[in-house]
């Protein structure tokens, strides 16, 4: 799935009318809610939902509605039912970079009165959720990218790129691996997450507070590092065109070194139609950084619950959200869904470590994973940076000269704020 693919025009994203009722109605007694997510080839979303609405027998019914798959065409769905005020959702499942649109236009409630132990989740997921000093969203589950590398062929992951890109030119030289570094380049939103990835483990960064801080000299070497790994031969000219399946394709053929990609990847190494190498091959690691002292990022993902400001029964659906981001709700997801959990005591379950190895092996990244900017307009801004990034990659133009433009474009969006 892209992650937030949602490609609207910001000027009509903000004040774009007033809202209708969410689907909070009555049935012979029992409250009926309707909750919306991409569909769940794991079966695992249903089945809780099926759990909630025993346990609430009478009380409350839910009935799951499938959006569309691809998270841009989701986003736009419940964008045209919100501004049309007809929205029957009462609980959305949705994209970590959301939060900010859809609460700057009232959207969706307010949670910071009910969400009283917000600690008790992973750092980066809580400010993805949190806008003008609320929290709208309770974090589900989520996402990082992680450094996978040959562990049957390095002893550790390097902490630089530089360190990373001689390590990987001798393996390569070595072992005739065709490839030292594989990521996501292409002119989307995975695209604009390395980029983003690329700068702020260079020491740059996007936005301080309304004020975009892009074209700075760190994140100019940021995406001077990510030109240098095709430049410099470590990565094919083709990584400006590839996605996460495109990356992990290659690495899992047993063609590279090393590879920038999100946690789902890992699982595909257990299957023998899809992998060359078995999981024992694989290691997982934080990004490198530009240089040491900088500490490593990576940009966070996944998927939250955000309550319909017009629901007609708001602490149903509170309810609701609180069954599924429970943490016992959380493990069996991980363990039967394979998804990453956002409860921090997740982190600590023998279960869930043996059983989602990912979550183990990846820690470190996970615990140091940061969100994208957070802005009503973030999808404008990724339009502009996807764009930008992929042109700096491309050697169509030197990064200090994108970044001169894109932070003026970025401005000009941020300040309709």
């Amino acid at each position: 799935m892209q992650l937030g693919g949602a490609s609207m025009a910001g000027a009509a994203l903000l004040g774009s009318g007033t809202l209708g009722c969410g689907g909070g109605g009555d049935s012979g007694g029992a409250t009926e809610l309707t909750f919306s997510l991409f569909p769940d080839p794991t079966g695992t979303v249903q089945e809780l939902v099926d759990r909630f609405n025993e346990e609430h027998e009478g009380e409350i019914v839910v009935t799951f509605r499938e959006m569309p798959a691809d998270s841009g065409q989701h986003f736009d769905q419940i964008r045209t039912e919100f501004q049309s005020g007809q929205s029957s959702i009462d609980v959305i499942g949705g994209d970590v970079i959301w939060p900010a649109q859809f609460a700057a236009n009232g959207w969706i409630l307010d949670l910071s009165d009910r969400f009283s132990d917000s600690d008790a989740f992973l750092e980066a997921p809580i400010e993805a959720n949190s806008f003008e000093g609320s929290i709208y969203g309770v974090p589900w589950y989520t996402d990082v990218g992680f450094l996978y590398y040959r562990q049957d062929l390095i002893d550790e992951a390097p902490a630089t790129y530089d360190e990373m890109k001689d390590v990987a030119q001798q393996i390569m030289d070595e072992e005739g691996l065709e490839f030292g570094y594989l990521f996501q380049g292409a002119d989307y939103e995975g695209g604009v997450v390395n980029g983003l990835e690329f700068i702020w483990n260079a020491g740059g960064d996007v936005l301080d507070g309304n004020e975009v801080v892009i074209d700075s000299p760190e994140a100019v070497r940021g995406l001077e590092l990510e030109r240098s790994m095709i430049s410099d031969g470590v990565s094919p000219q083709g990584v400006s065109q590839y996605m996460e399946q495109e990356s992990a394709s290659l690495f899992l053929q047993g063609d590279s070194v090393f590879m920038r990609n999100v946690p789902r990847m890992y699982a595909l190494a257990s299957d023998p139609e899809e992998s060359n190498i078995d999981p024992e091959q694989i290691g997982i690691a934080a990004l490198p950084v530009a240089e040491e002292g900088i500490e490593p990022s990576s940009s966070t993902g996944g998927w939250n619950m955000f309550i319909n400001a017009n629901t007609e029964d708001p602490d149903a659906a509170w309810e609701f959200v609180q069954f599924m981001t429970a943490p016992e709700q959380q493990k069996f997801r991980a363990l039967e869904g394979a998804v990453l959990p956002t409860r921090s005591e997740l982190y600590e379950d023998e279960e869930v470590l043996d059983g989602l190895v990912i979550a183990r092996l990846g820690q470190d990244a996970i615990q140091s994973a940061r969100p994208r900017p957070i802005n009503p307009f973030y999808s404008d801004m990724s339009l502009a940076m996807g764009s930008a990034f992929s042109e700096s990659l491309n050697g169509e133009a030197p990064p200090e000269e994108v970044l001169a433009t894109l932070g003026d474009d970025l401005q000009e969006i941020v300040d309709q704020t």
